[in-house]
């Protein structure tokens, strides 16, 4: 097919059904792409044209993900790939084992890319990777090169993993669509941790059906058909969350847009913020975030700390010396913060709110403010963002659909609704 590297998943295997399209033909469409467009972009940190021919040459059409090419962050461990968490301290490193999510991914049929970049073990030091879409621009961080190459169709589906708000983040600012699970849904084993308690793996495509597809096939649940008419329209709850005051004027303008939308296409639409108490996980996040991922870094920390970056070093180190107590009453939060979201949201099917401050930000030193991000993480609770329009410099803008823990399957379906309903 012409331009095969253009189809979302869906579409792919739907051409591969009807025998329009190969496995092989997919993945050299898709290695001609990367070949033309990553000498700019950088989103990948190790791909080997010869690896994918031989895997497309495998590959069942017939398997839930069978010849898809798929892109996979480099904070998970691949055996025919070298993995290096972002991190010169890892330059070459070759794991003997896949992660369980890529062990998964070949099993369904998907076609492994490359690797793509990531900031410093998904923490600090950005990576070369640009936005497809203006290069001047960061893709967001930490997932960069996974949002990039799947916004730049080098792949139509990546992994990002998030403890902040690294593909929520990355996807609103490549105008693409991000997911990230319920906590611990896809398995984390092979993933380099840095914080055990909030870092979750999900998945980036360009479309919400994509997203189910995948997540779905490497985590063996059933997250259904977002395509599918739901028979009604949802409650929505607009929730401008603690971080408001973050918000840029773009995404001011976006939330007044968002509103009339929903309103038109028939959804019942109530201001929800949530309680007093949750402004606590402001601080609790970080807390949670940093003290962990300090004593995650220990053999980096004590034994290869000239090759850390400074930023890394200067944030983490001081949480060595923090009194246990501060972890132990930040965690305390966040679990009384868990037990009160779903009465939080009684009356309502979902939440909507800001995927990010605003357009991505100038430059790559800096992957952007994780804001609208970090609270839905620390809860675990299942979000997705949706392309919602552009702001003054022509960028992407995002829209967040937030659900109840274990919801997936209702949270992916009401973002397809709310998408289509945003036109």
């Amino acid at each position: 097919m012409d331009e095969a590297w253009r189809l979302t998943a869906t579409a792919a295997r739907a051409a591969m059904a009807a025998g329009r399209l190969t496995p092989e033909a997919l993945a050299e469409a898709c290695l001609a792409r990367i070949a033309a467009r990553d000498p700019e972009v950088r989103a990948f940190v190790a791909h080997v044209p010869e690896v994918v021919r031989a895997a497309a040459r495998k590959a069942d059409p017939a398997a839930p993900l069978g010849g898809i090419p798929v892109g996979v962050k480099d904070v998970l461990d691949t055996a025919d790939l070298p993995t290096g968490y972002g991190s010169p301290i890892y330059a070459g490193f070759r794991p003997r084992a896949d992660a369980a999510a890529v062990a998964w991914t070949r099993a369904a049929g998907g076609v492994v890319m490359g690797k793509t970049v990531t900031t410093e073990f998904a923490v600090r030091a950005p990576g070369p990777t640009r936005n497809p879409l203006n290069l001047a621009h960061t893709p967001g961080g930490s997932s960069s090169g996974s949002a990039a190459a799947v916004a730049d169709f080098m792949v139509p589906l990546a992994f990002g993993t998030q403890t902040a708000g690294s593909i929520i983040r990355p996807a609103a600012y490549c105008g693409i669509v991000g997911y990230k699970p319920s906590f611990g849904m896809i398995s984390r084993a092979g993933m380099k941790v840095m914080s055990h308690s909030l870092d979750t793996i999900g998945v980036m495509a360009r479309s919400v059906a994509d997203c189910a597809l995948f997540a779905g096939a490497v985590s063996g649940r059933r997250l259904g058909d977002p395509e599918r008419d739901p028979g009604r329209p949802p409650r929505i709850g607009l929730c401008r969350s603690p971080s408001w005051p973050a918000a840029l004027p773009e995404t001011h303008a976006l939330w007044g847009d968002v509103t009339a939308a929903l309103n038109r296409a028939g959804a019942t639409v109530t201001e929800r913020e949530l309680p007093a108490a949750f402004n606590a996980l402001v601080e609790a996040h970080p807390s949670i975030m940093v003290a962990e991922t300090a004593r995650a870094l220990g053999w980096e920390l004590t034994t290869q700390a000239p090759l850390l970056s400074a930023g890394l070093k200067e944030r983490h180190l001081p949480a060595l010396a923090w009194p246990p107590e501060r972890l132990d009453e930040a965690l305390k939060v966040a679990q009384g913060c868990m037990l009160a979201f779903g009465p939080a949201l009684e009356g309502v099917d979902v939440l909507v709110t800001p995927s990010a401050p605003g357009e991505a930000p100038e430059g790559i030193g800096w992957t952007g403010d994780p804001a609208f991000n970090y609270l839905w993480t620390t809860l675990h609770v299942p979000c997705v963002t949706v392309p919602a329009g552009l702001g003054p410099r022509g960028l992407p803008l995002g829209i967040q659909i937030v659900g109840r823990r274990g919801d997936d399957a209702a949270v992916l379906a009401w973002a397809r609704w709310v998408q289509a309903a945003l036109g």
